[in-house]
């Protein structure tokens, strides 16, 4: 579930923008506010938030052979996946970067502060570093709990889906953002991207997490030319009255473009990508809407994943405790 937020701006503190000329200067401090000063130099920096750095868990959540899955332990570890973040959607994908995200080739902004991050490691690979190997970071995921989030300034679902009403209906239900999900290109393996959900589940069983939920995403900014997948997504993978959580008034657009019978399924599961069949043989649902990301290059839509619903073959596969991979 890729996410994205403006990045925030660091030029006064970390730049020399008189040095630079009066049009980079304009552009790189765009939405300056000094307020964020503090959560801008931490997502920089890769710092995260004192309450995100405390014990969170084992110190490794899964291995499988050389390539092991378990949480970013240091700012330097962030820095790595925020830039492997960088490497596939700006680089491999058709995301614009901001201009600070440009200089610094990495993908960050506010929420990495308050998230944690999972990484998949590879041992065989990556470099030496005082004298230590340091592994390759190969896959990551992002993952916010809904404490952090409440004392944090909230999910960055919310930027796009109205999801207050749901987190209302369901009070005493601990929920977890999913978000910027990526992986390697020469990694993209069933076994790399099964590590990758081990680590994910582990995490949630760890902190007893109820609800799965986050924003994903179809390649594109056409709706027209999406018609085939997000009308199935309408069709068959509605979201439940309790989950719904529609596009927020004026992001919107219509994901209802075919009828349910006029819908060739099998082209149409093959059009979705690998991330979303996943979540929905796990038994994920669907929200009511699509949103147009013109900076990402894509269109979002809203998936949600309690864990009741989690598809028992699903459960057996991983372990109920996660301990199929447990290292």
């Amino acid at each position: 579930m890729r996410q994205m937020l403006a990045n925030p701006v660091l030029a006064p503190l970390v730049f020399r923008p008189n040095k630079l000329g009066p049009k980079f200067t304009e552009k790189f401090t765009e939405g300056f506010k000094p307020a964020r000063i503090i959560p801008a130099l931490r997502s920089y920096s890769g710092v995260r938030h004192r309450e995100s750095r405390k014990a969170i868990g084992p110190a490794t959540l899964g291995r499988i052979g050389a390539l092991e899955v378990r949480l970013a332990r240091t700012a330097a570890e962030v820095r790595r996946a925020q830039r492997l973040r960088y490497e596939v959607f700006y680089e491999e994908m058709s995301a614009t970067p901001a201009a600070a995200a440009r200089l610094a080739r990495r993908d960050f902004d506010a929420f990495d502060t308050i998230c944690d991050h999972v990484l998949v490691l590879d041992h065989n690979a990556g470099r030496m570093v005082l004298g230590r190997h340091e592994p390759k970071v190969v896959g990551t995921y992002r993952l916010l709990r809904h404490d952090m989030a409440a004392r944090h300034g909230g999910f960055y679902t919310a930027d796009e889906f109205d999801i207050g009403p749901m987190l209302a209906r369901h009070a005493g239900r601990r929920f977890m953002e999913l978000g910027r999900s990526c992986v390697l290109a020469p990694y993209r393996t069933k076994r790399t991207v099964e590590l990758l959900w081990a680590g994910v589940w582990a995490y949630a069983r760890h902190h007893g997490i109820d609800v799965m939920f986050g924003c994903a995403s179809l390649k594109g900014v056409d709706p027209e030319a999406l018609a085939r997948p997000l009308a199935f997504l309408h069709h068959y993978a509605p979201t439940d009255a309790e989950w719904s959580a529609p596009a927020l008034p004026g992001r919107g657009t219509r994901m209802d473009r075919l009828a349910k019978e006029a819908i060739d399924v099998k082209a149409a599961l093959h059009d979705l990508p690998p991330l979303i069949k996943g979540y929905l043989r796990l038994g994920a649902q669907i929200g009511e809407g699509a949103v147009i990301d013109h900076q990402f290059g894509t269109t979002d839509v809203f998936i949600v994943l309690p864990i009741e619903r989690i598809n028992p073959r699903y459960m057996e596969h991983f372990g109920v405790n996660a301990e199929r991979h447990a290292a």
